[in-house]
């Protein structure tokens, strides 16, 4: 029998779901989303249900690094809303405004905001999409739902704090983030951790600190080594780092024009040449740079300790990680231990710390650990609707790869599944190789919104052509044509050539 508040899917008469879509994550990305459909769904006839999985108790959001003087490297605008529906009352000012605060930000004569002030805004526009958000939520299985020899629906199942669950959804939308890149072989430990853990792990330090070394080329690297020569007056602070020094990184308007929502079109577009030019040309927009003013302020300790007869700041030039090893769980205990090899010397030395920082960026989470499984419906718990073949092997096989190996996906951010398919899978943030340097940042958050409420709706129309969804006051996302297969073909076509992925690139 059937879950009796599962409605009918509009695209397969006589079969049934229980919502429309079902986010996993509930980061920027898929906030930005939910926002979108219920500023839809307050003009819509018929309305979308959607849910949306969160692995983390509460809404945080970069709480690592959350330094009380860091700002944003975004304008404020570039929000969950503002690019999609400039009149949103869940915009940045919007929430200005409610905080009483927005004529303060105004006179502070900055477009970017703190990066504690931007985090509660999260917060903020996440407490009032409550509703529509399960914290604490485990995602087991995603399992395609098959009829007539398509696949029609996903069987999602979690185990949160009320249990085991299962839903069956229309559309997925994968939004699971960045998860910690560390050198190859190397263990997080008590005084060895990455960076996205900064201020919890350091606020529990309770050894000496004498030295401390941080891995690493990009902003990251260089704010912890602010707060570590601030936070233990007198210890050695070392710089790890494959580059000579800190790169300065491109916040020039024509630069920075690469992460409109425009260029997304620009690089979906292009033949893999010119993806692969434009990827080179402006890595420095965004990897292993750092802003100006913080090169500024380490440099300024480093200068003003050599005429006061001290050194602190310590540099490891052109240096790679080969081993660290921490000795803190062994009987006779001991240093953390990093051998590194120094390019420049062509010598191996052995470096004693007594913790390390590993600031060596992030990749996307592969989709293939939330969507993998073996199980069938029948074991999850999901009765087959009537007429439905049942659910096949984990989602993770459906996924399509294109000839580097990369996820294939269409421009509405669905993914190619290697089946015949109504139901459709977004993954948003694992498109850096096809859609661009934007993918994993803020800057095109909303309008990404938009785009992914478009497709869903004009697929769930049945509709080929291009779709138009009107939101409140008059805002408009515009999806391209959301059959995806008719649409990229015509890109591929007017471009020259199919685009081929690049190797996604750390961050």
């Amino acid at each position: 029998m059937s879950n009796p508040s599962r409605t009918q899917d509009p695209r397969r008469p006589g079969h049934e779901v229980d919502v429309d879509l079902l986010g996993l994550g509930f980061g920027p990305s898929n906030m930005a989303l939910a926002i979108a459909i219920e500023e839809h769904n307050a003009v819509a006839d018929e309305p979308l249900r959607a849910v949306f999985h969160e692995r983390q108790a509460t809404s945080r959001w970069h709480h690592g690094m959350l330094f009380e003087d860091a700002h944003m490297q975004v304008a404020f605008a570039k929000d969950l809303v503002t690019l999609r529906n400039p009149t949103s009352d869940y915009s940045f000012l919007a929430f200005l405004h409610e905080q009483e605060r927005l004529v303060d930000f105004l006179n502070r004569g900055s477009l970017t905001p703190l990066r504690v002030e931007f985090a509660a805004y999260l917060r903020w526009a996440a407490a009032r999409l409550a509703g529509v958000t399960r914290y604490g939520s485990t995602v087991e299985t995603v399992v395609p739902v098959r009829d007539g020899g398509r696949v029609v629906a996903f069987d999602v199942t979690v185990t949160g704090a009320q249990g085991r669950s299962t839903t069956r959804a229309r559309d997925v939308v994968v939004a699971a983030g960045l998860q910690a890149r560390l050198p190859s072989g190397v263990v997080e430990s008590d005084r060895v951790w990455h960076n996205q853990r900064y201020l919890d792990r350091v606020a529990l330090v309770d050894h000496d600190v004498r030295r401390a070394v941080v891995v690493g080329a990009g902003q990251s690297a260089a704010e912890i080594m602010l707060d570590l020569y601030d936070r233990f007056p007198g210890a050695e602070v070392r710089s790890v780092s494959r580059r000579y020094g800190f790169s300065p990184s491109d916040s020039t308007p024509y630069a920075n024009s690469v992460f409109d929502p425009a260029a997304v079109d620009v690089f979906y577009d292009a033949p893999p040449a010119g993806r692969a030019q434009l990827m080179a040309h402006h890595r420095n927009t965004n990897y292993s740079v750092v802003a100006e003013e913080t090169i500024r302020a380490l440099h300024e300790h480093e200068y003003r300790d050599r005429w006061l007869g001290r050194e602190r700041l310590h540099w490891h030039r052109c240096t790679e990680v080969l081993d660290v090893r921490d000795a803190a769980g062994r009987p006779e205990g001991g240093p953390v231990s990093l051998t590194l090899a120094e390019n420049l010397t062509g010598t191996t030395v052995v470096l004693d710390a007594d913790l390390v920082v590993l600031a060596t960026g992030y990749r996307p989470l592969d989709p293939t650990t939330l969507l993998g499984g073996s199980l069938d419906g029948a074991g999850l718990g999901a009765m087959p609707s009537p007429g439905a073949e049942g659910s096949g092997r984990g989602a993770a096989g459906l996924l399509g790869r294109d000839a580097d190996g990369a996820l294939d996906l269409h421009r509405d951010h669905r993914v190619r599944l290697t089946e015949p398919a109504d139901a459709g899978l977004y993954l948003v943030g694992q498109s850096e190789h096809s859609h661009g340097l934007s993918s994993t940042l803020l800057s095109t958050l909303g309008v990404r919104a938009g785009e992914v409420l478009a497709s869903v709706l004009a697929r769930r129309a049945g509709s080929g052509g291009a779709t138009t969804t009107t939101l409140p006051d008059g805002a408009a996302a515009q999806a391209p044509a959301t059959s995806g297969e008719a649409a990229d073909a015509a890109r591929a076509t007017s471009s020259g050539a199919a685009g081929t992925a690049l190797p996604v690139a750390a961050r």
